[in-house]
């Protein structure tokens, strides 16, 4: 259970690119780096403007003088400072991700990215060449997997307790750009913009989360080919697609699906994900962070709550507040962040075996995504026809 007590040495010098006063996501990336005190926030370069940068990070109590108008002086500058930062968040648009993370770790910087990583998978292989090299961490923020039960559902998987896996469906279909939103909302503008976005919208938006919950929860489930079918039905998007479909066959004969989509008219979230076996079902969804659906056949289906007792002790590792308060995203967020922590500390001390253990999404989560994408657009463009996973 997480009480507060350090798990640090010493909180690791941070730094943002983005994430200033008008991003969507900035605020959840410092809430949840700074809430064990395993992150201080000692520079930034948080907005494009430079002047409006300065302004909040002022506001943000960082000293005027790391107040930086570019990442680049930033890393530079940084790097003269004996306090200078060791880690750095990247939370600006898709198409800035691997120029950004590249100079991150040329400066010996350790890096939490927002997905996707980069847009090509020749991109991703260059970053995890690099971080290799420079001994730095890559962590990929995949924020839904810092949610407890996500751990109880791997270790129930790895136990036996679902028999033989056999499907795996997947979702992530939200309603709240069923109409071209994006005209009056700059924020949305880049996602739809290939030119910032890259080549993909729903697919590298959203997909990618539950693609990644699938990943923890059956580690060793690897695709063998897939086949994608995208549609644009806010025609200006096109050739960025609001809505996709991805059938997914595995090594071994399991068998998955995955559904994307910003045009579920009505839909909050509606990412979910189902993993069927021989004996049993699991299902989670983001609504209902809290609990996990298990179901045996031929027994009432079972509702497992989140701090409980009976669940592994992986799952409870990362419990904050003991069973019967509900935890949301900001408490999954810090769950990964203080994981993130703990993993540039091992590197920083040379114990990339113990970095290893501590399931972050690292650069091989960041890695699978851009190659997961790569595929389903391929697969779309050929005209949704199956394609071994390359």
């Amino acid at each position: 259970m997480i009480n507060g007590e350090l798990k640090v040495a010493r909180p690791i010098r941070w730094a943002m690119v983005g994430g200033g006063r008008a991003s969507q996501i900035g605020y959840i990336h410092r809430s949840a780096a700074l809430r064990d005190n395993v992150f201080k926030l000692v520079a930034g370069a948080f907005d494009i403007d430079p002047e409006r940068g300065r302004d909040f990070g002022l506001r943000l109590q960082v000293e005027a003088e790391r107040c930086y108008g570019d990442y680049q002086a930033m890393f530079d500058a940084e790097a003269k400072r004996p306090d200078g930062i060791q880690a750095v968040s990247i939370a600006t648009p898709n198409g800035t991700h691997f120029a950004i993370c590249k100079a991150a770790l040329h400066a010996g910087l350790h890096v939490v990215c927002e997905k996707p990583l980069c847009f090509t998978l020749a991109e991703a292989q260059e970053l995890r060449a690099l971080a290799e090299a420079k001994g730095r961490i890559v962590g990929v923020t995949y924020g839904y997997a810092g949610h407890q039960l996500i751990r109880q559902a791997r270790a129930m998987i790895a136990n036996g307790d679902l028999g033989e896996i056999r499907i795996i469906n997947m979702q992530f279909a939200h309603g709240f750009h069923s109409e071209a939103v994006e005209g009056a909302n700059p924020s949305t503008q880049w996602r739809v913009d290939p030119r910032f976005a890259g080549p993909s919208y729903v697919l590298g938006d959203v997909g990618t989360h539950p693609l990644y919950l699938s990943e923890v929860m059956l580690p060793a489930l690897k695709i063998k080919r897939l086949l994608c079918s995208r549609q644009s039905f806010v025609k200006s998007r096109a050739p960025l697609e609001d809505n996709a479909f991805v059938m997914m066959e595995y090594e071994g004969g399991a068998v998955g699906t995955l559904w994307a989509s910003a045009v579920n008219a009505g839909s909050m979230h509606g990412q979910k994900i189902r993993v069927i076996g021989s004996k049993a079902s699991l299902e989670w969804w983001d609504e209902h962070p809290n609990q996990l659906i298990y179901e045996v056949q031929g027994k009432p289906a079972q509702v497992l709550e989140r701090g409980m007792d009976y669940l592994y002790p992986d799952a409870l590792e990362d419990d904050r507040i003991g069973a019967g308060h509900p935890e949301g995203l900001f408490e999954a967020w810090s769950n990964l962040y203080y994981r993130f922590a703990l993993a540039m500390e091992a590197m920083d001390k040379g114990d990339a075996a113990l970095a290893g253990t501590l399931g972050i999404p690292d650069i091989e989560a960041g890695c699978e995504g851009v190659r997961w994408v790569e595929n389903c657009v391929r697969s779309a463009d050929l005209g949704a026809t199956w394609v071994d996973y390359a």
